[in-house]
């Protein structure tokens, strides 16, 4: 904290010592004075020539004095030999503590120094040569000052005079230059040393190095605002920063900025295939591409004409919030569109391929903009606009770039409420389990039933075209239909028991595309039928044709995995897709679907009959049996049955109903069954 400069020969008690010294030198001065006093004062008693001739009474009186005075010596001389011992007992005490104090402080992690009260260093310990490399030649020939920060300068100079004034140093950080010329952090404190009057003498002063205290403290926090992965900021410094925009766009209505939010499209299929080791590494590298894209303020540039350079963007924020998102902030821009080639240039950068370990990648991203349009919007809301856009440009097609809009916001805002109350009625157990019958166009009887999903909220049914959707691209259809297919197997378990029928009664359960995706798809489904104990052979698992078709030889090895379990594959929706029946023949499949499409049209359009017929009649070349579904009038399932289709489905047997009324159409279905033959045979012998 001093501005001078050590001396490196004076010793931390040179204090002491120096009142020591001259307390003993007044101690002997005064012995020298009053022993040679005294000693004249004998010699003139003593001597002839000194005093007048007297008589012997007076000669005793001189004796007596000449006793006296030199009685007077011998206590001063005794008194100073006592003296002199007790200071050098005082220069012992004063030595064992030099000697202490030189071994506590070259001992000592941290740098300590005493000055006086000009501030002039009287001791400094080896700790600082250690610490900052100086050796003690070069202390002495340089201030301290000049070492120390400039930005610290003005408040190490008042804490020094404070110090001195008050005699109370106080807690000071600041920095200090290494002989290395790096920067070395310095906590500094300072204690009076005081005389007997209380006035203070000087200062002892502690410096500790607390540089690896304040990397770590900086570390820290650069931790709690960038990425860990890829450095970036994270998703708290990047709204901090995209506020600070918002609220200085408030007091220049003519500072303008936009949010670009980017996702990697299928992101997690090179997670799922490569690995995430390998995911992460193309984080990275995505990073790092993105990064020297937007590097500087020539983020984008004006169509140049001949030399002309002029920057259309200022300063651009790159952050990394999650996952395999990105954000841009991009402010003081000129113009709408540049935002937009911003964008280009992004999915331009991104679509080179990438090598990750020797092997080519190649990737697209979508990409949400969304601008500084809305006076009242928040940090947070322009963000969310942006990813609103992204998820819509997603939506489209993906590799693809949109701007946000109110009706987009509105519409994401009525799909955000319509998750949301998707995972309330998950707790609240508000999914119901309906039932279609299938039926057998050769006798009319109910063979099975198909399950369909129904949400039964306090205000009404909601159908599944309403909310199946986005239940699967959210995965809260997973929980759903794994209850659907536990409730339904033990349902089926009563109704066998009930109305028993050789087959029995069977259920078929749709799966869906994000089902599909999951490894783990034929062991989930394999523990449901063993903890309800219902046959695998009574259950017929419905794929429609476009998963099947998406990634023909996944869904080869998907579909061989749920065979192996004894269960039942129809493919169902058939005709609507871009399959033929000879690529058919790859999968283990038991039963096609005709797709209502067909069926509603086959009574009145005869080329559509004519497919249907075909369809039948390839099928069952293929050893597949056939349903139809969508029947609602007599006229085609009489079609259906003329042409060799086995069973049918349709509003003319029933819509779908909960469990509850199912009990009463079997046993009406047993009774027509049963009533029939009757008739028949009574006409029969009638005639």
């Amino acid at each position: 904290m001093s501005t001078q400069s050590p001396s490196e020969g004076t010793k931390p008690t040179a204090l002491g010592m120096r009142q020591v010294e001259g307390r003993e030198w007044w101690l002997w001065g005064s012995a020298v004075v009053v022993t040679l006093v005294l000693t004249v004062g004998i010699l003139s008693l003593t001597f002839p020539g000194f005093h007048l001739p007297t008589d012997a009474a007076y000669s005793l009186n001189l004796k007596e004095w000449v006793r006296g005075l030199a009685a007077l010596v011998l206590l001063f001389d005794i008194y100073t030999v006592y003296q002199h011992w007790q200071l050098q007992r005082v220069r012992r005490q004063l030595a064992e503590r030099e000697q202490l104090f030189q071994l506590i402080t070259e001992n000592a992690a941290d740098m300590i120094a005493v000055v006086d009260r000009n501030g002039q260093r009287l001791y400094n310990s080896p700790a600082y040569q250690r610490i900052l490399g100086y050796s003690a030649e070069e202390l002495a020939a340089t201030s301290s000052l000049d070492q120390i920060h400039p930005d610290d300068r003005t408040r190490v100079l008042q804490a020094s005079e404070k110090a001195r004034d008050t005699g109370q140093g106080e807690r000071l950080e600041y920095r200090i230059r290494h002989k290395d010329g790096s920067w070395r952090f310095l906590e500094s404190t300072a204690s009076a040393i005081r005389s007997a009057e209380g006035k203070t003498d000087g200062l002892v002063i502690v410096n500790r190095d607390i540089t690896q205290r304040k990397r770590a403290e900086e570390k820290l926090a650069h931790q709690s605002f960038h990425d860990g992965l890829t450095d970036l900021p994270n998703r708290a410094l990047f709204l901090d920063r995209l506020q600070r925009t918002v609220t200085l766009s408030r007091r220049h209505s003519d500072l303008k900025f936009a949010v670009l939010f980017i996702d990697i499209d299928e992101f997690k299929v090179f997670n799922d295939s490569l690995g995430h080791a390998a995911g992460d590494g193309l984080l990275i590298q995505v990073a790092q591409r993105l990064t020297a894209s937007l590097r500087g303020a020539d983020t984008v540039s004006r169509p140049r004409l001949g030399d002309n350079r002029e920057p259309l963007v200022g300063e651009s924020t790159l952050a990394r919030p999650g996952g395999d998102e990105f954000t841009v902030l991009i402010e003081e821009l000129h113009n709408p569109s540049d935002a937009i080639r911003v964008a280009e240039r992004i999915q331009q950068t991104l679509a080179l391929p990438f090598d990750l370990n020797g092997q080519e990648i190649v990737l697209s991203v979508s990409v949400g903009i969304a601008f500084s349009t809305n006076a009242g919007a928040e940090a947070q809301d322009v963000l969310r606009d942006a990813e609103i856009a992204m998820y819509r440009a997603k939506s489209t097609g993906k590799a693809r770039c949109e701007v946000f809009d109110h009706a987009t916001h509105a519409g994401a805002i009525k799909r955000l409420q319509l998750e949301t109350d998707l995972r309330k009625a998950l707790e609240l157990n508000q999914f119901r389990v309906y039932y279609q019958p299938i039926v057998s166009l050769g006798n009319g009887q109910i063979v099975g039933f198909e399950t369909l999903s129904r949400w039964q909220r306090p205000e009404g049914l909601v159908m599944p075209g309403e909310f199946i959707a986005v239940a699967d691209e959210t995965g809260i259809i997973l929980p759903i239909n794994r209850q659907l297919l536990y409730d339904a197997c033990r349902q089926l378990r009563s109704w066998q028991a009930l109305f028993p029928s050789d087959p029995p009664l069977t259920i078929n359960v749709n799966i869906t595309p994000k089902q599909f995706a999951q490894p783990e798809l034929a062991s989930q489904i394999g523990n449901t039928l063993r903890e309800t104990g219902v046959d695998p052979s009574w259950v017929n698992l419905e794929i429609t044709e476009t998963i099947a078709m998406s990634d023909a030889e996944r869904s080869a090895v998907v579909l061989s995995e749920l065979k192996a379990l004894g269960v039942h594959l129809d493919i169902d929706d058939f005709g609507t897709g871009y399959s033929s029946l000879s690529r058919l023949q790859r999968f283990p499949v038991d039963t096609l679907k005709i797709d209502r499409a067909f069926v509603s049209r086959m009574d009145a359009d005869p080329e559509t009959h004519e497919i249907v017929r075909i369809i039948v009649m390839l099928a069952h070349g293929l050893r597949l049996k056939v349903v139809a579904e969508g029947v609602e009038t007599q006229a085609q399932a009489d079609m259906l049955k003329d042409i060799g289709c086995e069973l049918a489905q349709g509003y003319l047997y029933s819509r779908p109903v909960a469990a509850e009324a199912i009990e009463q159409l079997l046993r009406d279905n047993r009774a027509a069954s049963i009533s029939s033959p009757r008739a028949k045979a009574a006409t029969s012998t009638s005639a």
